[in-house]
């Protein structure tokens, strides 16, 4: 049985934030949970997948994040509690369908979770996805700790069904990422059957229904207000004229700070977990009961503009500090001595907390730069389409996910990325505004996700590009999530279709399509090179599959290969391919026979054909 379904109310143990999200929902009575995978929130999906195996959890891995949040906003219309996860940008995709369900509301409890990524450690930016409970009028919900996260997944439920609205629950990487001891509640039976009651003037958003439920979200945003003034999530500790507000995982921080710092008596803290609508009376009360207040949020000064505006209305005069050149930034994470060191120099107080050991004269460690893995097929459709255009000048969009990692030399693969499928729609604009030829890239999983509306337009508008779809069968990059072209019985799974891209892109009209296997090297060149002079749209769909997957899977190895003694050091293959299996002994190239997936692209390129298996190797 899957450790998150253990019906023992009281029992404790470690979990991951995600893992303690998941089993909170489970306790909630989730039915109905959707994705589109992105870290940090991929763990919570894959839990949620592990557990609908052996339960009656229903969960898919969307096509992206706003077919997730529409196919968990019809369950929830239905009256079954429904969860839709997503990492900070994936809410940017569903915000379309999130903005107008927060008019049509919900009938049973529905959670969007939205883990927002400071310090971008997996992520394209760092936005702070607090604002899109202001855009929407929906309550949002942020917890402090791995512990609280568990718990306050079912008050988001029970929050959800109170109001009849979705409630936005943001986390971020320290809360999915950290682990923590949680104690186990009592499961509640979920309901996961339920019915649809048509009303079409109530839930068919033509502009007149529109107005009226705009009335009716008002109406829904006054009664969480008053809620988040009494909820147990917003609460006042300690006791002093000097204030500090804060939320998330800044909580923790703080609390520990003004222990070290010996101000417990001299500080209030307010920690607010139901962060919006901001409870404005207990703002305004705490307020006035400081002669100084320090706003500590991570991000956007979310919490410190209306915090202000509110101590304005209020008449109040006091310094209220958060962001600043001298204060906190607004980049990146917090850490507990960066936060001790601004509350010390704003409250004037002295920091006698040890100074951190001095590192000064210890050597950097050497930087590891993220990197393709050996035997990965992205690094070998690289090289290809490298070799196809020598001598052309290029420009090469390209996409998220694993293969963004060819921006890196020697690959060198990458010249322009904004978001999920934005590969294919900036070809088509770079296409036209210059005379350079345009190659982008994209993934098998983002090409699913939002890259076929793109192709579509290009196709229509007669673009002159060439799209090199690379499919390795997986949504490799967030840890293997199945996507609408994975062959799920591979995965002893039945009951799900198949979507062939090749027929997809024959079927929007695309005049050039060709499918190679990246390992044939000479003979993916030259598709490659047929598909780029082609003039107009072409497809280069490259098949193989990602070689840590096909580990997983278990699939048939192949032997590694060792450099022979025909070898003449011209260290072509690390320069070409820069594979990690390479490495180099006494200045000649060696090849670790551990990391080596024997895919021979190495041995195609080497002018000696010194690169051999290695039990022929002398």
């Amino acid at each position: 049985m899957h450790k998150l379904l253990t019906d023992e109310p009281g029992k404790k143990t470690f979990l991951l934030g995600n893992e303690a999200i998941a089993r909170g929902a489970v306790e909630a009575g989730i039915a109905f949970a959707s994705t589109y995978p992105g870290t940090p929130s991929s763990e919570l999906s894959l839990n949620f997948f592990q557990m609908s195996k052996e339960s009656d959890l229903y969960f898919e891995y969307s096509t992206n994040e706003k077919v997730a949040l529409e196919v968990s906003a019809a369950a929830a219309n239905c009256g079954v509690r429904s969860m839709a996860v997503m990492k900070h940008v994936g809410l940017n995709v569903a915000s379309d369908a999130l903005m107008t369900l927060a008019y049509v509301g919900v009938k049973g409890g529905m959670v969007v979770l939205t883990a927002d990524d400071p310090f971008m450690f997996s992520s394209q930016n760092e936005q702070d996805n607090r604002y899109y409970a202001k855009i929407s009028g929906l309550p949002m919900l942020e917890p402090s700790s791995v512990a609280e996260a568990k718990e306050m997944v079912g008050y988001a439920f029970e929050l959800s069904e109170q109001l009849a609205e979705p409630v936005l629950f943001r986390t971020t990487t320290r809360i999915n990422h950290s682990t923590g001891v949680v104690q186990f509640g009592k499961i509640r039976a979920p309901k996961t059957k339920g019915n649809f009651t048509k009303d079409p003037l109530n839930l068919v958003t033509v502009p007149a229904v529109s107005r009226k439920l705009h009335v009716k979200l008002l109406e829904h945003y006054d009664q969480a207000m008053a809620l988040a003034e009494k909820t147990p999530y917003n609460f006042i500790e300690g006791q002093g004229v000097w204030g500090i507000v804060c939320n998330g995982v800044s909580y923790g921080y703080v609390t520990d700070a003004v222990k070290e710092l010996n101000l417990t008596d001299r500080v209030r803290i307010l920690r607010l977990g139901f962060s919006h609508p901001i409870p404005e009376q207990m703002v305004k009360k705490f307020v006035g009961e400081c002669e100084k207040v320090l706003i500590v949020e991570e991000g956007e000064p979310y919490m410190e503009e209306s915090i202000k505006a509110l101590a304005q209305e209020a008449g109040l005069t006091l310094p209220i500090r958060g962001k600043g050149s001298d204060l906190f930034t607004r980049l990146y994470e917090y850490n507990p001595s960066q936060v001790r060191d601004v509350i010390s120099r704003y409250f004037g107080v002295e920091d006698r907390t040890p100074a951190p050991v001095d590192v000064s004269d210890v050597p950097e460690l050497p930087q590891r730069p993220p990197t393709l893995c050996a035997g990965c097929s992205h690094r070998a459709t690289f090289y290809e389409v490298r070799k196809a255009t020598e001598g052309m000048e290029t420009i090469f969009p390209t996409d998220i996910g694993c293969y963004t990692l060819g921006l890196l030399p020697p690959l060198s693969a990458a010249d322009f990325l904004i978001c999920m499928g934005s590969s294919v729609g900036t070809a088509a604009g770079f296409s036209k505004v210059t005379d350079k030829k345009v190659v982008a890239f994209i993934g098998d999983s983002t090409f699913f996700h939002s890259g076929i509306p793109g192709l579509v337009n290009a196709v229509f508008n007669n673009h002159n590009l060439t799209l090199i779809i690379l499919d390795n069968g997986t949504t490799a990059m967030t840890g293997h999530q199945p996507h609408p072209g994975v062959d799920m019985k591979q995965l002893d799974m039945d009951g799900y279709g198949q979507v062939s891209i090749e027929a997809v892109v024959r079927a929007v009209g695309v005049p050039h399509v060709t499918v190679i296997k990246p390992y044939k090297v000479q003979k993916s060149i030259e598709a490659i090179k047929e598909a780029v002079n082609f003039k107009g749209v072409s497809v280069v769909i490259s098949q193989e599959t990602c070689a840590l997957y096909a580990r997983a899977l278990k699939l048939p190895k192949k032997k590694p290969f060792a450099v022979g003694d025909k070898c003449k050091n011209h260290k072509d293959c690390i320069n070409s391919l820069a594979c990690p299996a390479f490495y180099i002994w006494e200045d000649r190239v060696k090849i670790d026979a551990t990391l080596c997936t024997g895919c021979a692209v190495c041995a195609q390129i080497c002018p000696e054909r010194a690169i051999v298996p290695a039990k022929l190797s002398s």
